[in-house]
């Protein structure tokens, strides 16, 4: 009954989204002196703001290799004192008025982000205007978060769910910045100083194509003149331009890698291949297949692999996307006795989407799911902030959603085999398994010659 329910939700949802299109309220928009674009859009239905602000230029793909992890380190201590508060004192202030304030790197940007209640919003912008206009890059700070993501490292290792994700993003994108790591590496990071994090400030952190959203009971002039106040005097650039998109990833030959983990019970396994960019016109024909294939719980994977097979809890197939190039991926996990059984049936269902596709009757219930799920997933402040901030980035325009759905529901089987035999791994692929190889290499020999390293050997 309740899975009946459910499905009877996500069917009204979808009815209710071809009834009426979808459309992302339309935000309030200026631009200070400065260059930092800001979005708002007011809602006063709760006493809550919540704030999202990207850096781009900023983030895991602008550094070399020689300094992979130091984007995402300088992020965070951005949050670890600035030139008048201590680390504890920057977190007693959040504290204090009862909000959230975190920073991190993504691939393409850096970003800080949080909310509270609405009359504590002036004091939480203020807070985050100073974490970023004025960190202090303490050196202790700096030596406590180098050792913190050093043993972080060394823990990543000991949780092969997690390992094997590291393992293959470098396996596929190799000397390519996507290849680099958010926590860096033991030689990376051992090499860090307070002044290799304020050089990475100086060059990457400037106003010029930053950009702001706010979203919440906040009215238009009370946000303007606060936005004025606080970031007005962000200084910009020596060279005031837009970063650059990433560069495309050369088309490599298939790798096979087998991480040897000794106590290892049970094998992990991701297998990908390339996908689609963002922005790419034909990313709802994408995500219709791969909500059917293995984005959802009755997708074929999660049906073969555990409800009839009982070999995992979770299977699932995800598409990435960054500017100019995109990631399809499968992955999952298993008994070590039964990792050579789980991938063939992965490799016989990808089989069988290319060769097949997918009935009229699946289509119709993909399209369906993704009506009724995607909607109420940008209904929170903070993913309308995040969602503004996006479709800025990303060029993709202020009515990309309400395309996205509209191409959704026209998509047709036709369609979806077409993007299953596009994006399927075929020719091109990386596949990466962690576990114990005493136990599993002859089981992976059908398949490919794997190249085997040991999980105890530094880095990934």
């Amino acid at each position: 009954m309740k899975h009946t329910l459910i499905m009877t939700g996500v069917l009204v949802a979808a009815m209710a989204f071809q009834s009426g299109a979808f459309e992302l309220p339309k935000p309030q928009k200026f631009t200070l002196g400065n260059g930092l674009t800001v979005y708002h859009l007011s809602q006063h239905d709760l006493p809550l703001v919540s704030f999202r602000l990207i850096i781009p230029g900023a983030g895991n793909c602008s550094v070399g290799a020689e300094q992979e992890g130091l984007a995402d380190l300088t992020a965070e201590l951005l949050m670890k004192g600035t030139k008048t508060r201590s680390a504890a004192e920057v977190a007693e202030a959040s504290d204090f008025i009862g909000a959230e304030l975190v920073s991190r790197a993504r691939a393409e940007y850096a970003e800080m982000g949080g909310g509270a209640l609405s009359d504590n919003f002036p004091a939480l912008l203020e807070l985050a205007a100073e974490c970023l206009l004025q960190p202090a890059f303490f050196p202790e700070e700096v030596e406590l978060e180098m050792g913190v993501r050093i043993d972080d490292l060394l823990a990543i290792k000991d949780e092969p769910q997690s390992a094997v994700r590291y393992y293959f993003q470098k396996a596929w994108f190799g000397g390519h910045p996507l290849g680099r790591l958010s926590i860096g590496n033991e030689q990376t990071l051992t090499a860090v100083t307070p002044a290799a994090v304020g050089a990475f400030y100086r060059a990457h952190y400037h106003p010029d194509a930053a950009v702001l959203a706010v979203v919440g009971d906040i009215r238009p002039a009370e946000l303007k003149a606060l936005v004025k106040k606080h970031f007005g005097g962000w200084k910009k650039g020596a060279a005031a331009a837009r970063p650059s998109g990433l560069p495309a990833l050369s088309p490599g030959k298939s790798r096979y890698l087998l991480i040897d983990k000794p106590d290892a019970t049970q094998a992990y396994f991701m297998l990908g291949a390339p996908g689609l960019a963002m922005g790419d016109p034909q990313n709802p024909e994408a995500s219709v297949m791969n909500t059917l294939f293995g984005g959802r719980f009755t997708s074929w994977l999660v049906t073969e692999l555990r409800v009839k097979r009982g070999l995992t809890y979770n299977a699932r197939a995800t598409m990435q996307s960054w500017n100019n190039l995109g990631l399809y991926a499968i992955s999952s996990y298993t008994r070590n006795e039964k990792i050579g059984e789980m991938l063939q049936v992965t490799f016989d269902l990808i089989n069988k989407a290319r060769q097949e596709g997918f009935t009229e009757e699946e289509v119709t219930s993909g399209r369906n799911y993704i009506l009724g799920q995607f909607p109420p997933s940008l209904e929170t402040q903070g993913a309308r902030a995040a969602a503004y901030t996006d479709l800025h980035f990303y060029g993709l325009g202020s009515d990309y959603y309400t395309r996205f759905l509209n191409s959704i529901a026209a998509v047709e089987p036709e369609r979806a085999k077409a993007m299953a035999q596009r994006l399927m791994p075929s020719d091109q692929v990386v596949l990466v398994v962690v576990g114990k190889a005493e136990e599993i290499r002859a089981q992976l020999d059908k398949f490919a010659s794997f190249e085997v390293r040991s999980i105890e050997e530094p880095g990934f």
